[in-house]
């Protein structure tokens, strides 16, 4: 079940021609035992907690006092995290909930199956990557090139990006849509004795038989160089750099203390507050998505050297089914992020139950404040971010 063979984020996909109806309990295949408690019971549970925890955030990054550049993006993060987890879970539900893994898949849910477990998504866990990446260029910005952030960093050019990083993880995914069909076939059931059913058979369409080799490398290596390995090296790169940046602003607010400009040292203490932040952010999603990217990299290079790196052909499948369990259990877990390390956001949380009004001091200022190469204070506006 390992990517490019069988499940992509969360999902299974078939890129060989089957020769038989399309079925996903192959001979108790040893992936499958895995499959059924993590994807039938365990993910759906997940998926319900990840739709109420990123509406909340959603809901409340979205409120006037907490509009801004960075929560824009943040905001777009739980949309597209919420989405990846929400529309396979019918497909969870009834075939591995319900044990209809079992049977052959019937022609009326071949598209759906296909579409709603696997493409789908694919284009929302791909936007997920990269909004990622834009977040921390974007604080990477804010904090070493402060005068720059007024111009680029704004709401409207946030949009723009996030409407332009959809349409190119469509785009990345168009050609899935179309590059296979389904063909009913009557058959006998796999799970009621002598009652027969129409199931489906996979075919690529003749365009893909005709190049079969060079389509599947071409798509799988611009996935696993373009939204694994590219976004991950260079949220690494950039996490250390707000790390380096933080600890040259906390010398920086040492000195500020000594001389008594105690508030200029409480807007650093601030922009530190909300780059320790984001930098857990992207921090937890480096943590889960490293290992899909180096199991989706030893897998390609061991299909198309043929290696055989291990033994058995259900490896991949187990260790990528763990792997994007992990990531499932990751998305509801920036909302308790929020809640721990941002006053603002836990205030703004409480007060959509209160009515209270939000207070006057709070812990991430309107304005950040960055040393500059002369040792002066620069001054640069985040709106209200977390």
């Amino acid at each position: 079940m390992a990517e490019g063979t069988e499940m992509v984020n969360n999902s299974f996909e078939n890129v060989t021609v089957d020769i038989a109806p399309y079925v996903l309990d192959l001979t108790n295949s040893f992936p499958i035992r895995y499959a059924v408690p993590l994807l039938g019971y365990f993910s759906p549970v997940l998926i319900f907690i990840t739709l109420v925890t990123n509406t909340l955030v959603v809901i409340v990054l979205l409120k006037k006092n907490m509009r801004s550049p960075t929560n824009t993006i943040l905001a777009g993060m739980a949309l597209s995290d919420m989405f990846t987890g929400l529309f396979p879970l019918p497909v969870f539900l009834y075939f591995f909930g319900m044990d209809h893994y079992k049977e052959y898949i019937p022609y009326n849910w071949c598209y759906t199956y296909r579409f709603m477990s696997e493409l789908i998504p694919t284009i929302f866990h791909t936007a997920s990557i990269w909004l990622t990446m834009a977040l921390a260029i974007q604080r990477y910005i804010y904090i070493c090139h402060s005068f720059q952030a007024r111009k680029w960093c704004t709401i409207t050019n946030v949009l723009y990006g996030t409407l332009a990083i959809y349409i190119i993880a469509i785009l990345s995914q168009i050609s899935r849509f179309f590059d296979s069909f389904y063909i009913p076939v009557e058959i006998m059931s796999r799970m009621h004795e002598n009652e027969t059913m129409t199931a489906c058979v996979q075919e690529l369409r003749p365009w893909v038989q005709a190049h079969i080799d060079l389509y599947y490398n071409v798509y799988y290596w611009f996935r696993v160089i373009c939204i694994h390995l590219i976004p991950c090296a260079f949220l690494v790169v950039l996490n250390a750099l707000l790390i380096s940046a933080m600890r040259t602003a906390q010398l920086r607010r040492m000195q500020l203390l000594k001389q008594n400009k105690k508030s200029e040292s409480k807007k650093l203490k601030d922009s530190n507050c909300t780059t320790l932040m984001l930098v857990a952010v992207v921090g937890l999603f480096l943590l889960v998505e490293l290992p899909l990217g180096i199991i989706m990299i030893v897998y390609l290079i061991d299909n198309t050297f043929e290696l055989n790196i291990f033994s058995m052909a259900d490896t991949y499948g187990i260790m990528n089914l763990i792997s994007n369990f992990f990531i499932l259990l990751s998305y509801p877990l920036n909302f308790f992020i929020y809640c721990g390390m941002s006053r603002q956001f836990r205030e703004t949380f409480k007060r959509m139950f209160t009515g209270a009004p939000m207070p006057i001091d709070r812990d991430c200022s309107q304005y950040m404040t960055l040393p500059t190469e002369n040792g002066k204070t620069a001054l640069t506006a985040d709106e209200t971010a977390l």
